[in-house]
């Protein structure tokens, strides 16, 4: 299932350079299983052609505020059993509008008299951002329960530097899809691990794993979009960070477990989703060590488990721990969940998900084993934060 199946996204387009972007997003958006009108000020058409958005969108363009919609009432007839209305770009004028309740186009007036949220994404060159004018619009639209995405800092089409810029199309479609998610975590604070862990042997070599941290990262983005404030510790992984979450990158388990302890006060949820190394190097060599004729032997020292020691501490959060096993899920699943004593452990057999896009798990807790369904790993994320949630209410 897409992300956004079964919902209806109204896309408001004002007239700014950015609104090339907007093009971009209705892709995505349509992409994503929603179905998109797009509402276009007339300034905007100097930008990007109302054709453009049709056969992207497959679905009219509306634009003028007299002859759209069957009944002359666009304004009202568009927002009706939309799920969400966003304007992107949202230029500084149009803020102004909606901070100040003007109405005298088709897209200020449906944004007066829509009932569905609003989200934002201002578009603008840095000084006008910056403008104490704009700030205060800005300012009214939170305070009138409108959601700003955005703006981002860097290039601007003017050739200057700073903040002001649209966020990009796929951060937007990504912030529109947590939008809508369930609040089910609103209030908490979690801290995740994520990846693997590399113990070096010398300066080139060193022992690691085949996790490529998606499921970690996955969860990270399923626990933000469910409204929690998030910490991600990664091993080394080359993933983008998901949008919201504070990431702190490590190498080893003895970084790793530093970051933990270092950031675990306060939280309320720990999950430890990192493929963590049970051993190190007793000694890593400051320089690369040259092959020779015989065998080697390393003698390796175990590293501290991280997930045991969070889960010991005299106030602790509610803890979840990951079992990777190629054999005897339940019985390893169990046991771990038992000898750490953890309200909720994942479990997952290697050749289902270690390293690829997709994941099949079980959840065990005190009342016995819950299957979630295989999938794309963003959607056991979800299914896993669910869990959490209701063990937690």
């Amino acid at each position: 299932m897409a992300d956004l199946d079964d919902r209806r996204i109204v896309l408001g387009v004002t007239g700014g350079v950015a609104a090339y972007k907007a093009a971009e997003l209705t892709r995505l958006l349509v992409k994503a299983g929603a179905a998109v009108d797009v509402v276009m000020t007339e300034a905007a058409g100097h930008f990007v052609a109302p054709t453009t958005f049709q056969a992207l969108s497959g679905r009219p363009v509306a634009s003028g505020l007299w002859d759209s919609g069957p009944r002359g009432m666009a304004h009202i007839d568009l927002s009706r059993g939309a799920d969400a209305v966003l304007v992107a770009p949202a230029t500084a004028d149009f803020i102004a509008k909606l901070a100040h309740g003007f109405a005298d186009d088709l897209l200020s007036t449906l944004c007066l008299a829509r009932d569905c949220p609003l989200l934002v994404a201002p578009a603008m060159n840095r000084q006008m951002w910056e403008n104490p004018a704009t700030r205060r619009n800005a300012a009214q639209l939170g305070a009138d329960g409108i959601v700003i995405l955005g703006p981002a800092s860097g290039e601007q089409a003017c050739g200057e530097v700073g903040e002001g810029r649209m966020l990009e199309a796929a951060e937007l479609c990504e912030e529109l899809v947590a939008f809508l998610q369930p609040r089910i975590l609103a209030g908490r604070r979690v801290l995740l691990t994520a990846g693997p862990t590399f113990e070096a042997l010398d300066p080139v070599r060193g022992i690691t794993n085949s996790s490529s941290g998606r499921m970690g990262f996955a969860l990270a983005r399923a626990c933000r979009e469910a409204g929690a404030v998030v910490t991600l510790v990664a091993g080394p992984v080359a993933l983008p960070t998901p949008r919201g979450v504070v990431r702190k990158d490590v190498v080893s388990a003895l970084d790793m477990r530093r970051e933990v302890m270092a950031a675990v006060d306060g939280h309320d949820i720990f999950i430890g989703v990192a493929a963590v190394a049970d051993y190190r190097p007793v000694e890593s060599r400051p320089h690369k060590i040259k092959k020779g004729s015989g065998n080697m032997t390393l003698e390796l020292a175990a590293n501290p488990d991280i997930l045991a020691e969070v889960a010991a501490r005299p106030v602790r959060p509610f803890c979840v721990g990951f079992a990777a096993e190629s054999q005897n899920l339940d019985e390893y699943a169990q046991g771990k969940r038992q000898a750490k004593r953890l309200p909720l452990v994942v479990g997952n057999l290697v050749q289902h998900g270690l390293g690829g896009e997709t994941n099949q798990v079980c959840l065990y807790d005190d009342h016995g084993v819950h299957p979630v369904p295989p999938g794309d790993k963003l959607s056991v994320a979800r299914a896993i934060v669910t869990h959490i949630a209701g063990m937690l209410s």
